[in-house]
């Protein structure tokens, strides 16, 4: 599925947890079920198009790999 379809799918059927922000960027986190999705759109506006989509399985990874994240950022 390319990016754009992605992106479209998310919208409509997944659930914004909220946003951190990483390197002067804001990342949004989606949740659709099981399926944790990082995105990062371009000039930051959730309105605009995608430049890149991380996911996860499950709610343990996505702990994991916030951790992991926030202990890198210090």
């Amino acid at each position: 599925m390319s990016l754009k379809k992605q992106t479209d799918y998310l919208r409509k059927r997944g659930i914004l947890l909220g946003t951190r922000m990483k390197e002067g960027r804001k990342i949004h986190i989606y949740m659709l079920t099981n399926l944790f999705v990082e995105v990062t759109f371009a000039n930051d506006n959730p309105d605009d198009s995608a430049e890149n989509i991380y996911t996860l399985t499950g709610l343990k990874n996505l702990n994991e790999y916030l951790e992991k994240e926030f202990r890198a950022s210090f």
